[in-house]
């Protein structure tokens, strides 16, 4: 699988495409650099920026060395921002670009315990007294050029993680109070894979047109670790680009989307049966499909929109079927290894047809 490619980006109005060795090899220098300057076991690494490979990368380098990502929404407000820093306590913060960098010495002041920046985007980056800046591609150099020094201690912390180690910390919408932060094991997400990369039927000829941010579980877990699991490949775009959508789809085989993804999509003329024949499958989630919006697709494309639930603190729960009727305006059963019931709010279980408090 190592030539085989795994990613593809647009920077600069340039494609360009990396193999699975490549991106390996990438993930492993920026570990061993990270154990170079500083990054212990246990720490906390939060992400800020628009999706990138290399920001992904970054996460994954982080919890080769043992550390902890934390993956921030780019664009929370400064007062959110500080909060979180704060509360999970991040030693390390990458940024995906200046402006990322900018907001995190905007809340540094109230901020305890930040002492490296790391940022993706050496043009115009300026330097600062206070906190350690290290562009990723200079922390990269540095792992490799001291490869032969810390490759073992890499693969040591690498061989200590279990399946019930936490694997990331994803903070939650605070739509009822402050958010929190959902700590998440290697367990809880490689079974949830797993689950969904069987019943979606996901192999290695796949590829995943992918423009979900990497902040939430949706674009960060669904979406990448299928792809991982199964070896496909992964065009890998930093937002929603309808255009861009467009020319890469007739060379992808799945997308997973929100509703405004296929709402933007039917909004567009090119959008029609002929490019969407080499598409396999639609996947909607993070907030309800309209009934008439699955109809639309249908009736444009052929293909029937598969509708998923999930929450942040247990990645996905349920699932329309790969293979049979995928109903609007439902979510489906209960993924394998997954159970749901529906209760009052004493916790009674409710009888069929009745509406109450979803427990998983």
């Amino acid at each position: 699988m190592g030539a085989k490619p795994a990613y593809r980006e647009k920077e600069f109005g340039i494609w360009q495409t990396w193999t699975w060795a490549e991106a390996e090899a990438e993930i492993d220098a920026l570990a061993m650099g990270m154990i170079a300057i500083g990054l212990n076991v246990g720490d906390s690494v939060a992400i800020i920026g628009r999706n990138r490979p290399a920001l992904y990368w970054s996460m994954v380098a982080a919890q080769k060395c043992g550390a902890i990502p934390v993956p921030l929404y780019q664009d929370a407000a400064a007062e959110e921002m500080a909060y979180v820093l704060d509360h999970c306590g991040a030693r390390f913060v990458i940024c995906g670009d200046q402006e990322q960098v900018d907001k995190v010495l905007e809340v540094q002041e109230t901020v305890k315990g930040i002492d490296q920046i790391l940022y993706l985007d050496k043009r115009g980056m300026r330097k600062y007294d206070h906190t350690a800046m290290n562009a990723i591609a200079d922390i990269v150099a540095e792992g490799r050029a001291g490869a032969q020094r810390l490759e073992p201690e890499m693969r040591k912390r690498e061989a200590a993680i279990t399946y019930d180690t936490t694997c990331v910390m994803l903070y939650t919408s605070g739509t009822t109070g402050r958010s929190k932060g959902a700590m998440l094991s290697q367990r809880n997400l490689l079974s949830n894979a797993a689950a969904l990369c069987e019943l979606w039927q996901f192999t290695d000829r796949d590829v995943l047109l992918h423009a979900l941010p990497i902040f939430h579980t949706h674009g960060l877990f669904v979406a990448t670790n299928i792809t991982l699991l199964a070896g496909g490949g992964m065009v890998f775009l930093p937002k929603l680009d309808i255009d861009a959508l467009i020319e890469h789809m007739p060379r992808s085989t799945a997308m997973m989307g929100v509703p405004t993804f296929y709402t933007r999509l039917l909004d567009d003329p090119r959008f029609d049966r002929a490019l969407t024949q080499h598409m396999r499958l639609f996947v909607s989630g993070s907030a309800p499909l309209l009934a008439d919006t699955h109809h639309q697709f249908e009736e444009r494309t052929g293909h029937r929109i598969l509708e998923r639930y999930g929450m942040t603190e247990t990645n996905m729960n349920t699932s329309n079927p790969y293979d049979g009727d995928r109903r609007p305006g439902t979510v489906g059963r209960a993924l394998p290894g997954v159970e749901v019931k529906v209760c009052d709010p004493s916790g009674r279980e409710l009888p069929r047809g009745e509406i109450g408090v979803l427990e998983v």
